[in-house]
């Protein structure tokens, strides 16, 4: 079964609230092998006038992995998930993501486009933290192969 085109345009309700940890910044920043000290170390992030370490920009990724289940789980998606590859990937920053925030993701499905027997679902995650000011969106364009 085909991509549902209607997924097009459709919001979904935001998530729970994510809070951020320290040591999941630092593990995320440890496995991406990002070596600034600010990402690690929160007399650093301190110095450098954060409240403490601040996230890779790609840490957004684990808060919008969220909401693509929200997407994946919905029953008349047409997407079958053993047939999804990650297509791209993007981000666009207000400010970084620090130890601390809590975050919440709203994912809105920006397009669904069909080419041959595949498909394409590009899909917005805006993630705000308490006060509701926007951090990052998280873009992600999901290729879903059609039959071999």
């Amino acid at each position: 079964m085909p991509v549902n085109p209607e997924l097009q345009g459709r919001t979904f309700p935001p998530t729970e609230p994510y809070l951020v940890g320290r040591e999941k910044v630092r593990e995320f920043a440890r496995a991406v092998f990002a070596t600034n000290p600010i990402n690690l170390d929160p007399e650093a992030a301190r110095a450098a006038g954060y409240a403490d370490v601040v996230a890779p920009p790609t840490f957004a990724v684990v808060v919008q992995e969220r909401t693509l289940a929200q997407l994946l789980a919905e029953p008349d998606s047409g997407i079958d998930f053993s047939r999804v590859v990650h297509g791209d990937q993007r981000f666009t920053s207000t400010r970084p993501i620090v130890a601390g925030d809590l975050l919440t993701a709203t994912l809105t499905v920006s397009s669904v486009k069909t080419l041959g027997a595949h498909s394409m679902v590009t899909a917005e995650s805006s993630i705000v933290d308490a006060s509701g000011a926007h951090v990052v969106t998280a873009i992600s364009t999901l290729v879903v192969r059609g039959e071999d």
